[in-house]
């Protein structure tokens, strides 16, 4: 890994937009499924995925759904429902509820909270299929109180129609009863406007790749969507109290996800420095996805001396990297520096897919330095507010005409009348 001092390092990415190629391949895709239905879903599949479907052999069989289970083995069963409660324990401490306040003079003021009516959980296919990101998408809805979630994920590529049974177990014990064997770019359009066989949806989530990333964005508006998500991060604060090898382990963690996925070591310790640059190449040797975390440390890693812990926080909340390991003689010192991060590790034992996998935190988190000012997935992203005003006479009669000398001033004299219309009535008065 290079090893560099902080300000040599630029500690911000660029957003990846998609080539202009590629944006208009979206477009068009997403307006011929916006007018033609069914008929371009399909057509795309075929085009894409080189399977052919009717509207019939879209939806997923509970049958399908049955028979998945036999393909799983027992443990990844186990595992799968242990860390599905951990993370519905975890979300279900995010609830809140609807209030009301009521005043002296009989004003009521409040917000109303509701879930969403139906979202759409987009799962990847193929080498980036991952049936904990099915968890993380369906509980935090379930727990909002969702009442109608929807999985689109692509059919097996070549010919068959087939779904890996991971993905289909991990939805069935997530409670998803509604299934579509459909992908890309033309998925995201068919949750979005509708088609006769997949009825439009409120909001869009879950990760994919650059084309359904682009027809995510494409399609907001018209619908919610979670993030625009880009290339996974971590970034590892350490002093020389920590292990090499731990250090090591989870950047390549994080490495192996994809060729641009960002693997960064902020140290003031150049002997740590040395030995994790040391560990890193022994361990990559042993890694089965070596060549993907080849080319994602040499691109986008790196090792960062800084001259104290306080400059190499001040790099952290600069990257406001998507997962922050803290490894230091006193972690716990340290967090209420951190400003900006997605999900933050406290401790040597604290590896990063802990929280991936098993802690109950949701792993769907802000990337490409959006965590300065966004979240990770939470059960609010599923709820919409209403705001509640009741007005007594009382308090209309006292503060209308402070309310008319507002709107007035920005020149909406509709809005100073619908005030002093009543006005009138209550005092007698002229307009």
């Amino acid at each position: 890994m290079r090893v560099m001092r902080a300000e040599q390092f630029g500690l911000k990415r660029e957003v990846e937009y998609g080539s202009p190629e590629q944006n208009e391949t979206v477009r068009t895709i997403v307006e011929a499924v916006r007018t033609e239905g069914d008929a371009a879903l399909l057509r795309y599949t075929e085009q894409f995925d080189r399977v052919a479907l009717t509207p019939a052999s879209l939806r997923v069989t509970q049958e399908e759904i049955e028979a998945a289970y036999e393909h799983v083995d027992a443990a990844f069963l186990t595992a799968i429902r242990e860390a599905a409660v951990n993370i519905r324990v975890f979300h279900e401490k995010q609830k809140r509820s609807s209030w009301m306040d009521l005043q002296p003079d009989g004003t009521l003021l409040g917000q109303i909270l509701r879930p969403l009516k139906r979202v759409g959980v987009y799962v990847p296919g193929g080498k980036a299929a991952y049936p904990s990101s099915v968890l993380m998408n369906v509980i935090p809805a379930q727990v909002a109180g969702v009442p109608e979630i929807v999985m689109v994920t692509p059919p097996a590529t070549g010919g068959t129609a087939g779904i890996d049974p991971y993905i289909l177990v991990a939805a069935a014990e997530a409670g998803v009863r509604e299934m579509y064997r459909v992908g890309g770019a033309q998925a995201v359009a068919a949750l979005a406007y509708g088609t006769a066989s997949i009825a439009p949806v409120d909001k869009i989530c879950g990760p994919g790749n650059i084309y359904v990333a682009l027809a995510k964005r494409a399609v907001f508006g018209a619908v919610d969507i979670d993030s625009i998500a880009g290339p996974s991060e971590i970034v590892v604060l350490a002093d020389d109290s920590a292990e090499p090898a731990y250090v090591a382990a989870d950047l390549l963690s994080q490495a192996e996800h994809d060729e641009m996925a960002s693997a960064i070591l902020i140290t003031p310790s150049a002997q740590l420095a040395e030995a994790v640059a040391a560990e890193v190449e022994r361990q990559l040797a042993e890694l089965p996805r070596a060549a993907i975390a080849r080319s994602s440390i040499d691109s986008y890693g790196a090792i960062l001396l800084v001259d104290s812990l306080e400059e190499g926080i001040d790099a952290v909340n600069r990257l406001a990297p998507e997962h922050l390991e803290i490894m230091t003689a006193d972690p716990m010192g340290l967090i209420g520096a951190i400003e900006n991060a997605g999900a933050i590790f406290i401790g040597a034992y604290s590896s990063e897919p802990v929280g991936d996998y098993w802690a109950g935190p949701n792993h769907i988190i802000p990337t490409n330095g959006t965590a300065r000012f966004s979240s990770p997935v939470n059960v609010d992203d599923f709820l919409k507010k209403s705001s509640l005003i009741y007005y007594s006479k009382e308090a209309l009669m006292r503060d209308g005409d402070k309310i008319i000398t507002l709107a007035r001033h920005e020149g909406l004299e509709g809005h100073a009348r619908a005030i002093a219309i009543r006005l009138e009535r209550e005092r007698g008065q002229q307009l």
